[in-house]
């Protein structure tokens, strides 16, 4: 009889346990797309001056509130994914044309170039030279949206095929792209200065790019000669910080260093020939064994301490990183400098956002912007689901790059009208 009466009891127990799964799925969904984080402006750090008031008056991006796409635009995991699996979506072909440059150790470095396909803002001669992430080129998908973006706008593309990233060229020499190796990039840009006297450059690195663009600049003064500005987008700073937190789990940035490391594993192995062959004159502290090695490592770091770092004679990892890093060199940049993280990008530990703070409020020329979401490299937005083509990073570039133009034009224009009083005194 009692049980009996308990029966009926049964199904509200179950119902509760029901929505007890529920409501636990949906904390974690909540938690893990980070839904509950608000859009807000970009945070940014600068100096006042006039330069500074100037760009936030010209670029609204600056100012106004990012917002990412409402369901998964919240998760920097998921931006740096879809970003990493298909760089993104409806990705235009721009037409250009692939220039070779042999370099003196016998490297053949190649870039493409892509002629502007409208006048530009100012109705001058303005080049972006653009410096891919690691392993990237001139067919990657983020990298075709923004050139196409670029080109519409006005400007003259040359995006830096790093060293033996394209599958379909191969190396003349036993040395591939490395960590801050400026070489290819300056070969891109002594070409570009000398096809077109006249232009003006925009120097643009992403991720990895950045590290190499800012170290371009800052190793010599002359490399600042006829640059209007610089932009930086998604770089890490220091290796020598970075490698302790690429070893953590938290983020998954181990795992992410796992994939990074397998997918630069795969890269080299291609050119297995061409960098370990028999015939090959390899540089004297690589060895045999490294290749050996290389087969069995799971990191970033394994693979630049055991061959990345002797292409150039580095006789530490220590020693590679702090040489290598731009992070010695921001000082010595001069021309205007927009430095662009992500808070949730996983690859980028926030202890290594110090840096860019650090320097913003040292350096008139440095702005610092730092929005809440966009992951690595994604900035995607789009209202709830899907993503547009175009991403908050393309505008932002293309934005502040025509801003420093209409300021060097304003500042010329000042400049002419002072000559002008002058001679009439």
């Amino acid at each position: 009889m009692n049980a009996m009466l308990e029966t009926p009891e049964l199904p509200a127990v179950f119902d509760g346990v029901k929505l007890a799964a529920v409501a636990a799925v949906l904390y974690v969904i909540v938690r893990c797309l980070n839904l509950k984080s608000p859009t807000a402006p970009p945070d940014l750090y600068f100096q006042d001056s006039g330069l500074s008031r100037f760009l936030l008056k010209s670029c609204p991006l600056l100012t106004k509130e990012y917002i990412p796409p409402l369901i998964w635009g919240k998760s920097g995991h998921i931006q740096t994914a879809l970003y990493g699996k298909m760089g993104r979506v409806r990705s235009p072909h721009p037409y250009g044309h692939r220039k070779f440059i042999t370099m003196s150790d016998g490297a053949t470095s190649t870039f493409d170039l892509f002629e502007p396909l409208a006048e530009h803002c100012v109705g001058d001669d303005v080049t972006m030279v653009i410096c891919p992430g690691i392993a990237n080129h001139s067919e990657k998908q983020y990298i075709r949206t923004f050139v196409d973006y670029a080109q519409k706008n006005g400007y003259r593309c040359a995006v830096l095929n790093h060293l033996g990233a394209l599958p379909n060229i191969e190396l003349t020499s036993p040395r591939m792209f490395t960590y801050g190796c400026t070489w290819e990039f300056g070969a891109m840009v002594a070409y570009i200065k000398k096809t077109y006297p006249l232009t003006q450059l925009v120097v643009v690195g992403f991720s990895l790019g950045g590290n190499i663009v800012c170290k371009y600049l800052g190793e010599t003064q002359a490399n600042q000669e006829n640059v209007l500005c610089c932009v930086s987008v998604c770089q890490g700073y220091s290796a020598l910080r970075a490698q302790e937190t690429f070893m953590q789990w938290d983020h998954c940035r181990r795992f992410y260093n796992f994939l990074m490391a397998d997918n630069m594993k795969k890269i080299i192995l291609s050119h297995r020939q061409a960098l370990f062959g028999d015939h090959v004159k390899k540089p004297r502290s690589l060895e045999d064994s490294d290749l050996s090695r290389l087969y069995t490592a799971t990191s970033l770091m394994q693979i630049d301490d055991n061959v990345m770092r002797k292409f150039h004679g580095y006789r530490s990892l220590k020693e590679y990183y702090e040489e290598e890093s731009c992070m010695r060199y921001l000082h010595r940049i001069y021309v205007p400098l927009m430095l662009v993280n992500a808070a949730d990008d996983p690859l980028v530990h926030e202890s290594l956002l110090t840096i860019p703070k650090s320097l913003s409020e040292k350096r008139e020329n440095v702005m610092f912007v730092l929005p809440l979401h966009g992951g690595h490299l994604g900035f995607f937005e789009g209202s709830v689901l899907f993503p547009e083509p175009l991403t908050w990073m393309d505008k932002l570039v293309v934005e502040y790059a025509d801003a420093i133009c209409q300021w060097e034009r304003s500042k010329l224009q000042c400049s002419d009208a002072e000559q002008v009083e002058a001679d009439l005194e």
